[in-house]
């Protein structure tokens, strides 16, 4: 392999901001926060927003989406829309 091209690989701690599940793991990514690890040994911090341990595909947990409510948003944002007339298709 050529020297100098690779990126560096370091020890780095991710955290989920909404289950607070951390995972130590090699990383490029670089932090200005740190936190001390069971091993005693301080590792960059880098929180995230999702991880397998959050999202609703891997949890199973589904929202409902309320899509009334979007609907009358566009409705209120764009105007209501009228029903359009002879579309070309006969009704029997």
């Amino acid at each position: 392999m050529k020297s100098g091209i690779h990126p560096d690989y370091h020890p780095v701690v991710f955290e989920d901001v909404s289950t607070g599940k951390r995972i130590l793991t090699r990383s490029t990514a670089t932090a200005t926060r740190t936190v001390e690890w069971a091993d005693g040994n301080t590792y960059p911090l880098i929180t995230v927003d999702v991880t397998a341990d959050s999202h609703p595909f891997w949890t199973g947990a589904h929202r409902v989406l309320d899509t009334q409510g979007r609907v009358e948003k566009f409705e209120r944002k764009y105007g209501k829309r009228t029903p359009r007339t002879g579309s070309g298709r006969e009704e029997s």
